[in-house]
Parts: C-alpha cells; sequence; structure tokens
C-alpha cells in the first residue's frame, strides 16, 4: 500500500554543461595563472578586488569587533559542543600493534591529514555554523594548518568583506589563514595554489551547485569531504505525531531553496492530510515564504503507507541527508533504518539543532549518497595507514606462500624478492 497525497513536480534532467564549462574554465585559469586568475574572477564575479585576499590581523579584529558580545557567546557554544563531540569520535578511533603470527607484527597509525582548506559559503544565507563544522572538525582530528575561504558580503554592502559572524567563527574555531574569495576561484586557490596561497591536501564544505561542481574536478589532485547538493529532509510519523510539528520541521528545511525536498512518510492518512493543511497554513506566516512556497510546491511528498516496516523501507530507498522520526517506537526505528545523513528521534529533536548546536556534523550526504556514506567527522581528516615488521624466520616462512601467488598472477619480478627471502632466511 502506497499513496501520495502530495507528489513532488518531476523535473527534468537539467544539462549540467554550462556550469561543467564555466567551472572549467575558471580552474584552468587559477591552476595557469595563479592569484592573477583568482582577482580577475573575484573581480568579475564578486566586483571584488582588495589590496591582499588573505586578511591580516587587524582586518580580523576590526570585523570580530562589529560582533556583539552576545552572539559571540552564542557562536562559542556552537563551537564548543562541535568540539566536544569530535573529541568523542577521535577517541573511538584507535591505533594498534598486533602479531598475528610468531614473527609478524603489524600495525595501523592514525595521521592527520597535514593542511586542509574549508569553504564557508555566503550565498543566499551566511551560514555561521559551516565554519565551525569543518574548521573546528579538522582541528580536533590534528590537523596542521587550515585555510578557511568565504565569499565578499554583497556590493552594496558597506563595509565590504567576510559576513562579520561568519569571519568570528572562522577565527574562533582556529583558522590558521583566513581568505576573502568565493566560489570556484576558492576552491581552484586552495587545490592548486597561488602565489599567495600554499595549495592544501584537502577541500572540504558545502556550497551551490557550482561548489560542488568544482570538489568534482579538483578531486584527485585533493581529497575531498562528499559531493552535497540541495539539502533534503524526510520525516516518519504515525497517528501520534503532531501535523503542526511535522509541517513546521518540512517547511524548515524547504527555506534552503527551491531545489530543496521535504518528504512525509507517515502510516496514518489522517496525519497525512493534517500535515497538507498545515503547511499551507504556516506557509504565508514564515519570513522566507517565498523560497519556502517554491520548493513545497515543486518538491514536497506526503505519502500514506500501510506499515512501520514499509516505511523504513521506503526511507531507505529515499536515504535522505536528514532524517526525523516522530512515532511511538523510536527505538525499533532506530535499529531498523539503514540510509540516511544524520538521524533525530523524537518530536524534541529536529534538523536545525544539529544544522546549528549539538555537535554532530552538519556536512552531510544528499542525493541518496548516504547509501554509502556518512557526513563529514572527524575521521575524514585521518590517514588510517598501515605497517609491517617481519623476523627473519617469519619472513622466510611466509616467502614460498608469497612466491606462488606472484607466481599464479605472472608477477615474476615480484616472484624474485620472495624467492630472495626465502633463500636468504630459511
Amino acid at each position: 500500500m502506497r499513496e501520495y497525497l502530495k507528489k513532488a513536480v518531476p523535473r527534468p534532467p537539467e544539462d549540467d554543461a554550462a556550469v561543467r564549462q564555466t567551472v572549467s574554465d575558471i580552474l584552468d585559469a587559477v591552476r595557469d595563472r595563479g592569484d592573477k586568475a583568482v582577482r580577475e574572477w573575484s573581480e568579475r564575479l564578486d566586483r571584488w578586488s582588495p589590496p591582499a585576499f588573505r586578511l591580516s590581523q587587524a582586518e580580523i579584529e576590526s570585523a570580530i569587533a562589529r560582533v556583539s558580545v552576545e552572539d559571540r557567546r552564542v557562536i562559542d557554544y556552537c563551537r564548543d559542543q562541535v568540539a566536544a563531540f569530535a573529541r568523542r569520535q577521535r577517541e573511538s578511533l584507535r591505533e594498534f600493534d598486533v602479531e598475528l603470527q610468531p614473527g609478524i607484527r603489524l600495525g595501523q597509525r592514525l595521521i592527520p591529514v597535514q593542511c586542509v582548506g574549508a569553504y564557508v559559503p555566503g550565498g543566499r544565507y551566511p551560514l555561521v555554523a559551516s565554519a565551525l563544522m569543518s574548521i573546528v572538525t579538522a582541528k580536533v582530528a590534528g590537523v596542521e594548518r587550515i585555510v578557511a575561504c568565504s565569499p565578499p558580503t554583497p556590493p552594496d554592502t558597506t563595509p565590504r568583506g567576510i559576513y562579520p559572524a561568519t569571519l568570528y567563527a572562522m577565527f574562533a574555531a582556529g583558522a590558521d589563514e583566513i581568505y576573502c574569495i568565493g566560489g570556484v576561484q576558492a576552491l581552484g586557490a586552495m587545490a592548486y595554489g597561488t602565489g599567495t596561497l600554499p595549495s592544501v591536501a584537502m577541500v572540504v564544505g558545502p556550497g551551490n551547485q557550482y561548489v560542488a561542481e568544482a570538489k568534482r574536478q579538483i578531486f584527485g589532485a585533493v581529497g575531498i569531504d562528499l559531493l552535497a547538493g540541495p539539502t533534503e529532509i524526510l520525516v516518519i510519523a504515525d497517528d501520534s505525531a503532531d501535523p503542526g510539528v511535522v509541517a513546521c520541521d518540512l517547511l524548515g528545511q524547504a527555506e534552503h531553496g527551491p531545489t530543496s525536498p521535504a518528504i512525509l512518510i507517515t502510516t496514518s492518512r489522517a496525519l497525512g492530510e493534517a500535515v497538507v493543511y498545515e503547511c499551507e497554513r504556516q506557509i504565508p506566516t514564515l519570513g522566507t515564504r517565498e523560497v519556502v512556497r517554491e520548493a513545497w510546491d515543486r518538491n514536497g511528498e506526503v505519502i500514506v503507507v500501510g506499515s512501520d516496516e514499509e516505511a523504513a523501507a521506503l526511507a531507505d530507498q529515499y536515504a535522505p541527508e536528514h532524517l526525523e522520526v516522530q512515532t511511538r517506537d523510536l527505538d525499533w526505528y532506530l535499529g531498523r533504518l539503514r540510509n540516511y545523513g544524520s538521524l533525530f528521534l523524537g518530536e524534541e529533536s529536529t534538523v536545525a539543532y544539529s544544522d546549528k548546536t549539538i555537535g554532530p556534523n552538519h556536512i552531510l550526504p544528499t542525493g541518496r549518497a548516504a547509501r554509502y556514506t556518512g557526513g563529514l567527522w572527524v575521521g575524514k581528516f585521518i590517514k588510517t595507514v598501515t605497517w609491517q615488521r617481519l623476523s627473519r624466520e617469519a619472513s622466510g616462512r611466509v616467502a614460498p606462500t608469497v612466491a606462488r601467488v606472484c607466481e599464479i598472477e605472472g608477477m615474476l619480478a615480484h616472484k624474485a624478492t620472495a624467492d630472495l627471502r626465502e633463500e636468504r632466511y630459511r
């Protein structure tokens, strides 16, 4: 049984060729001409060409002075929560040294990436929390050098530069270098390096379709966290849920943009109908109603299913970025659900809590990528590497087996390295 009380409007396949070409042109220019290309594209796209893109200590202090003491306190609280959760994640990882057979010692080391670039977007909304999610987590992982980039405020703002609260969050999170560069040119500068910005080993952070495409194209030259598209929310609810709360949470994520999916799966037709009504009632009251209206009309879905098992199975098919459960038996869903970026159990939990404050990272997989990956976490910044050390006796004992495998594969130069050790150590 599956009934759609509201279905998303099918979107024709988008032609991404123009986006790919634009991104490629910018990245090629930055790779070939460094700072000069960064400045040209910054002037063209952002009308921004300061004497230096890297902020001086005086510029940082001047911007921070424009952030109220109370706002700094709130940002510091969020930073501390993100750091505390990341430290717990770090503690769950461990190195080891084990002797699996006599004379054969094998081990695992955890080595932080040395240098990371964090992109903090500043488009429709200045995402202060994104600075914390990427920079704080990298800092807890032990990254030695963290470069942070964010675009300038719109041309009609005075003074121009990085949104002050975002800049404070970058500073408070522990960024070692802060640059006011936006979009693709920022990712190119961090990936390939310029005369004034040495390259990094990994680039992380959310952004628009151009930023996502840039991350796709620089991957390989540097590591990335993941490719994130429009944000998503899916709510599973039964007849015990409050339709006003469910609607509020769906619309809260729809606010991100007109392409953001907001989906309800429910075992109660009455609840589904009430949520549709509540969405229509609440949208006109919202300060961002134009964006929310377009997202809900185009991408909102309400689906009635026949059982909890069917609800969980359908949610796993969607593999949403954010998955809320507002049902009687929360523990059953916690044990059953498999595919999601982050899970929110009960009406007391909501996506905004994790997006902004309570600790788990908000840089999460979208577009069904939750089928195979989780979101950004402290382990993304840590290389798990292995080592081995053998005694002479163990080396001679293993050599014949290795030699035979090499012979089966036809890799005779490999076989020679094992034969040499068999002759020397046995």
